[in-house]
């Protein structure tokens, strides 16, 4: 007698293969076909994604199998008790859907607008630090994916990677998260190098002036493979070490890469000569995101950084109805934190945001099956948001509203 989960997967996988829906958009990238004869999906490097991961849920384990256990209590944990991280899933859990039925849903629309580009649909990969760790290839992989899948990656500051590399791995947009150090000088020229590279947009991180209590990470003492560092850390004083102790995110030296004393003077020096959209990330006070947007950003991300800097936040789709009030269309605003289903995008756009981020989710498709894994991941997730438009009776992004969230 097969169990309830391995029923649910099977409709899922049945269910994805059998969408009688035509996309509408340029580049739309096609429903998953399941695939036949208990075949598996492999990488040029060799990797391949099981048959049975049919869902976001199912690479967790995939991941863990594989990677070291430092590894992997260095991307799955999260700050001090881990209440925010958790919330970040379950707030999407206790949001009902309110769907019409007998609407026309033959030709959906997922796409969106973002700085003038039209996106395929409205995910785009987070930045996420030290992907080698997690796979031999790290970045580019995640950059070769998010090309197949014609999504913007956004790369770290940490990244193990030169943004160099990254850009010439892939052809969709890159953006560049930057972490402002102290040493201003040095963060002018990382971000020039980073503009002229290609990337297309800033997201600063202003919610980690410092670092939180991440104790899974103290115990775990992760360490860089050997020939593994931070090239965009090369040639700054306070990263001499950052090979042995920064990787190990021993906190007073890691705080000495971050800036305590970063405030709103230093988005508008930013903002004098990046030349590029600068987007606020981290933001879940809506009298931080009006003042951001007077101060001329290109846009607001609401993030609590997946639960890694402090604990007892909300959730980012809690704080997300009172950003997008304030913000009241005048900028983007993106939110990441806890998604793993379609119906989470959904939730996320009808509370007014322009698009969505995942981060763990693709990293442990990168665990599990490198670039195959990263691009699978994509899939189900633009599938399952098909799905459910579909069963919503939304027929385009611009069509998704509060009205599809069943309210008291």
């Amino acid at each position: 007698m097969p169990s309830r989960r391995d029923t649910l997967k099977s409709a899922a996988a049945l269910a994805a293969a059998a969408i009688p829906v035509k996309l509408r958009g340029e580049n739309q990238p096609q429903p998953h076909v399941a695939l036949q004869g208990g075949a598996q999906t492999a990488t040029t490097s060799g990797s391949a994604v099981p048959e049975g991961a049919v869902c976001l849920f199912d690479f967790e384990p995939l991941a863990k199998a594989k990677m070291t256990h430092a590894a992997w209590e260095y991307v799955n944990g999260a700050v001090a008790d881990e209440l925010t991280v958790r919330w970040n899933r379950e707030a999407y859990d206790r949001i009902r859907l309110k769907p019409r039925v007998l609407v026309d849903v033959s030709d959906l629309d997922t796409s969106t607008t973002l700085l003038g580009r039209k996106m395929p649909y409205p995910i785009l990969l987070a930045p996420t630090a030290s992907q080698r760790v997690t796979y031999p290839e790290g970045e580019l992989a995640t950059a070769r994916a998010a090309a197949k899948a014609d999504t913007t990656m956004v790369l770290s500051t940490l990244s193990n990677t030169p943004v160099e590399e990254v850009i010439a791995a892939t052809h969709s947009p890159l953006w560049f998260q930057l972490y402002v150090q102290q040493d201003r000088g040095f963060t002018r020229a990382l971000v020039e190098r980073a503009v002229k590279a290609g990337c297309k947009a800033l997201c600063l991180t202003v919610d980690t002036p410092v670092v939180g209590a991440r104790n899974r990470e103290q115990r775990a003492h992760l360490a860089m493979p050997p020939g593994v560092g931070y090239p965009h850390l090369e040639g700054l004083a306070a990263a001499k070490d950052a090979d042995t102790h920064m990787a190990r995110r021993e906190s007073s030296v890691f705080s000495t890469l971050l800036s305590p004393n970063l405030t709103w003077k230093d988005l508008a020096w930013l903002q004098s000569f990046a030349g590029v959209p600068v987007f606020v990330k981290g933001v879940l006070n809506p009298d931080d995101a009006d003042r951001a947007v007077k101060e001329g950003v290109g846009g607001i991300i609401v993030s609590n950084h997946g639960g890694r800097n402090l604990d007892t936040v909300p959730a980012t789709v809690d704080a997300l109805p009172g950003v997008v009030e304030r913000v009241a269309g005048r900028v983007p605003v993106l939110v990441d934190g806890g998604i793993r289903r379609g119906t989470d995008i959904l939730k996320a756009l009808a509370l007014g945001a322009t698009a969505v981020l995942i981060g763990r989710p693709y990293v442990y498709g990168l665990g599990a099956a490198g670039e195959e894994g990263v691009a699978r991941v994509l899939k189900i997730l633009h599938d399952e948001f098909i799905m459910a438009m579909a069963l919503s009776g939304r027929t385009s992004v611009a069509g998704i509203d509060r009205s599809v969230l069943w309210t008291a």
